[in-house]
């Protein structure tokens, strides 16, 4: 087989030949036919993340064919065409995860490699509507837009919903997400050509956040949110809580320009806003994810596919996030 390993920080992956993997048990052997790229992918090659170990096969999303099964795995498996949920070990508790919850592709090897192992309890159907690459993109991005949106987010139809920071692949899916369940929904960016992009899958409009004015011109504009979707936190933080509307909802599910400078808690109390954390997905969110995006006929946004040789180079486009939608790395 053929794995992009992680040998040292800040160097490049190395593509290696391995022996072919085994199953445990419990477990099946998923001959990938694609892969997509994170940003978690980037941070850990940079050293921003905890628990990192090399050497170790990077990547959380991959879709394939199963074609080795352990001798627990029920038989209705082998040869089925599968996506797989990189979560593990979420635990019982729908409202967080457990403390031994933990994403494929660290510590544990993942799927930037033309095979992967892992739990049977991972494994669900392709969606038939999607593509190989298409249905790489959804695992992880696409639980974390769900969580994100409903689970933690409540969105119903006819709310009006912000998005920061669109392009990215967890961004992508709740536009996305959101326009399918019958909101008004808004962005931000720095790029013309991104807010364009989103417009043309249903956004009602975008603002250039590098903008001093942006959230006053939302206001004007587009009224005060129901819902906002950020995985910034920074200095913007204060004008969502400026801008949210009054009993408002503010979902977190990063913070990539660090911690706010301020937080006005009397803004916070006095509108009756709910700050709130999420992260990643359970296996119940997962599932429900899954069902409507068949329901619905989404289909993820690819910016590019390339072949696991060439997977440093998305690696390093990253660095500036150019893309709209994911990269996905091909086996074949």
């Amino acid at each position: 087989m053929k794995a992009l390993t992680l040998k040292s920080l800040k160097a490049p992956l190395e593509l290696e030949d391995r022996p072919s993997l085994s199953p445990g048990p419990d477990e099946v052997i998923v001959q990938l036919k694609a892969a997509s790229l994170n940003r978690r992918d980037y941070w850990i090659t940079q050293g921003l993340y905890p628990g990192i170990e090399p050497p170790v096969v990077l990547g959380s999303d991959g879709a394939g064919v199963v074609f080795k099964i352990g001798s627990e795995v029920e038989n209705t498996w082998q040869d089925r065409e599968v996506i797989i949920d990189p979560g593990m070990d979420w635990g019982d508790n729908q409202s967080v995860h457990s403390d031994k919850f933990s994403i494929l592709g660290l510590p544990r090897d993942g799927t930037f490699a033309s095979e992967v192992a892992v739990s049977a309890s991972q494994l669900h159907a392709r969606p038939a509507h999607l593509s190989w690459q298409e249905a790489a993109a959804l695992p992880l991005a696409g639980v974390t837009a769900w969580r994100a949106v409903f689970s933690q987010g409540g969105l119903e139809a006819g709310e009006s919903v912000l998005i920061t920071g669109i392009g990215g692949g967890v961004a992508t899916f709740a536009l996305q997400f959101a326009v399918a369940t019958g909101a008004d929904v808004w962005v931000t960016s720095s790029s013309s050509q991104k807010i364009e992009r989103a417009i043309e899958l249903g956004a009602k409009g975008g603002f250039d956040y590098t903008s001093e004015d942006w959230a006053k011109r939302m206001g004007k504009e587009a009224g005060p949110p129901n819902l906002i979707i950020d995985s910034a936190g920074g200095t913007g933080y204060r004008s969502l809580v400026n801008l949210a509307a009054p009993g408002g909802r503010i979902v977190n599910y990063g913070a990539t320009a660090g911690r706010p400078e301020q937080l006005d808690l009397m803004k916070v109390f006095w509108k009756q806003l709910r700050l709130q954390g999420s992260t990643m997905g359970s296996p119940v969110d997962f599932v429900s994810m899954l069902k409507f995006v068949e329901e619905k006929q989404i289909v993820p946004v690819v910016d590019s596919v390339a072949q696991l040789a060439e997977g440093n180079n998305a690696l390093n486009q990253m660095k500036s996030s150019p893309q709209f939608g994911k990269y996905v790395l091909t086996m074949e």
